[in-house]
């Protein structure tokens, strides 16, 4: 068939290329494999099928589309008469980066504030202690100046993940499009 062995290049490149950048999302080479592989197939693919194409174990295939499943960029649907499991990739890679991001850095945020107010806590009490020596003291009211520089980070990236998931990251960095599909 004229062009295939074209087509298949060009694809081969792309989803090679997605395999190498699936690392940002904390993901093993293979998802990248198989999210590229998906990207190409006009319709949802069963577990069979994904690993058919990209000779896998089932155990493994499963695997990774949980991988891929918990941060949003795989989604299981479902079709009409078909019994197995559908999975197909998440359509709107906006959407995606948005889910991912927010997972990723909600997660991060709670855990440092959580840390932080603590730790502020406890600087706080030491420099209020009558007890606690002075050079102590000092020492604690510099730790408490970074860690309040720390929290307000915090806060300010605890806004910039919400200003994505209300969409006004969009105000500032506006959306372009010409086209259906897109990639990554």
């Amino acid at each position: 068939m004229e062009g295939k062995k074209q087509l298949e290049q060009a694809r081969e490149r792309i989803i090679e290329a997605i395999a190498q950048n699936i690392d940002l999302y904390g993901l093993t080479h293979s998802a990248g494999r198989l999210y590229g592989t998906m990207f190409f197939h006009n319709k949802p693919l069963t577990l069979d099928e994904m690993k058919e194409e990209l000779g896998m174990s089932k155990t493994s295939m499963s695997t990774t589309v949980r991988a891929l499943s918990d941060i949003k960029q795989v989604e299981k649907v479902w079709k009409k008469g078909v019994r197995k499991d559908l999975y197909q990739i998440e359509e709107d890679w906006y959407q995606s980066f948005i889910d991912l991001f927010s997972i990723k850095w909600r997660n991060a945020i709670t855990m440092h504030l959580t840390v932080l107010k603590k730790s502020l806590a406890d600087l706080r009490e030491l420099v209020e202690d009558g007890n606690t020596h002075e050079e102590i003291k000092k020492l604690a009211k510099i730790d408490i100046e970074k860690l309040e520089y720390a929290y307000d980070y915090y806060q300010w990236l605890h806004r910039l993940v919400e200003a994505f998931e209300n969409h006004d990251i969009f105000k500032l960095v506006p959306k372009t499009s010409n086209k259906s599909t897109h990639l990554m």
